[in-house]
């Protein structure tokens, strides 16, 4: 039986696996390999520590989905 965390997620609750990290709630989410920013707690979370990221109960989560165009 595993333990749910309830955070925010670009301004709406959601419930996910206590201990996710921030690489495979993008995963999860379909974001993997994209060009995305994220926030926790209004901090920006630089990519390379994307793994080691914990998102607990509480946090306020941001992702940013990067648009190309000209």
């Amino acid at each position: 039986m595993s333990t749910q965390s309830e955070f925010t997620l670009n301004g709406q609750p959601r419930r996910l696996d206590a201990g996710i990290c921030v690489a495979r709630l993008l995963d999860e989410l379909g974001y993997a390999g994209k060009r995305v920013a994220v926030e926790k707690d209004g901090e920006i979370v630089p990519k390379s520590r994307h793994a080691e990221t914990l998102i607990e109960a509480g946090n306020r989560i941001e992702i940013v989905v990067a648009v190309g165009g000209g």
